[in-house]
């Protein structure tokens, strides 16, 4: 969940070098030195391709943009049939940079952590794509949703071909597992979000590459605010579901996690993210208490099982003392390894 970011005085200046955003998370050099960043400063267990969910949409011809201090925007905005009209799945080659920066990731880490990539779901392209950026009401693309479903409909097919061309174009660059984001798919109504977001997800999931070079590729879906549709997202052909701070990991593990030697999810997630403005002691509690929820860890290497990747539940925050990351990351450590050896 955005491992390398402003709470890293080192990303903070290779941005001040790269002189925006964008020049950032274009540059190959750059990408791959913030990526690397967080991996130089804890002991995580896994890479995060740096990039930005609205490559996407801005290869689209949309026009992005980021103002110091401010949000992503786009220059143009899809809310009415001309310019759904002109919307296509994007030519790669203008996200080349992407691609070049996960090979690039890749061969510097040699082996030392997988390498995951990733990209925003459907639904939420959609919404930065017709509210031209964020949102705190979701009232335009809501809008457009419930008044003409027939282009939002468009859009999303649109988007799920882009996404799925995207991570695949991803994977056979060097990403070892991808990612989707519906950060936006907990903003729906029950129903709308089957039909507007999951459905979506579900077009993604069927056109992705499962093995490259024979290893198989993982495929993790996150949905913000999801946590009431996890039964639905069962059968969702991918391997692991990741889950935001509301949702409990034992109920969670009920629901989808599968019995060992069964083909249930695995579960990412999903402590606050603010539990990091707290003293280390706090974390350490907070962090005890997110893995106890989940349960026994299967630990049978020979069977398969419900399984645990410790996560944040959302994006950490700009303002995050590093030094309380570190608390996170050896309280992670430290007590799965003994939940381990207890059972």
């Amino acid at each position: 969940m955005r491992q390398a970011g402003r709470y890293l005085p080192e990303y903070c200046a290779t941005r001040a070098k790269a002189g925006s955003f964008m020049g950032l998370a274009t540059n190959v050099d750059y990408a791959t030195e913030v990526t690397l960043q967080p991996l130089e400063r804890y002991p995580l267990d896994a890479a995060i391709l740096f990039s930005d969910i609205l490559t996407v949409p801005d290869a689209m011809g949309l026009g992005l943009s980021f103002a110091q201090g401010e949000g992503p925007r786009f220059e143009k905005v899809v809310r009415d049939d001309a310019a759904v009209a002109q919307l296509a799945v994007p030519d790669m080659h203008k996200l080349q940079y992407v691609f070049d920066a996960v090979t690039s990731i890749r061969k510097a880490l040699n082996g030392r952590v997988p390498l995951i990539g990733f990209s925003g779901s459907p639904w939420t392209l959609a919404c930065y794509m017709v509210e031209g950026g964020g949102s705190d009401d979701y009232r335009l693309v809501k809008s457009l949703m419930y008044s003409r479903p027939d282009l939002m409909h468009r859009i999303l097919a649109i988007n799920a071909d882009a996404v799925a061309l995207y991570l695949n174009t991803q994977i056979e660059a060097g990403a070892q597992a991808v990612m989707v984001f519906d950060s936006w798919g907990g903003v729906l109504a029950d129903g709308a979000f089957q039909e507007f977001s999951l459905a979506y997800t579900r077009r993604v999931l069927a056109q992705l590459k499962r093995n490259q070079d024979g290893a198989v590729i993982p495929r993790i879906v996150f949905t913000k605010g999801g946590g009431l549709w996890l039964p639905e997202m069962a059968d969702l052909d991918c391997e692991v579901l990741g889950l935001d701070w509301t949702a409990n990991l034992g109920k969670a593990r009920a629901q989808v996690g599968g019995a060992a030697g069964g083909p249930g999810k695995a579960l990412q997630g999903n402590i606050d993210p603010n539990v990091l403005f707290a003293p280390p002691q706090a974390i350490a509690a907070q962090v005890r208490h997110v893995l106890e929820s989940f349960g026994k860890p299967h630990t049978d290497p020979g069977t398969r099982g419900p399984t645990h990747i410790f996560n944040l539940g959302h994006g950490i925050s700009q303002f995050t003392p590093p030094e309380h990351v570190s608390a996170l990351v050896e309280a992670v450590h430290s007590h799965s390894r003994a939940m381990r050896k207890a059972s």
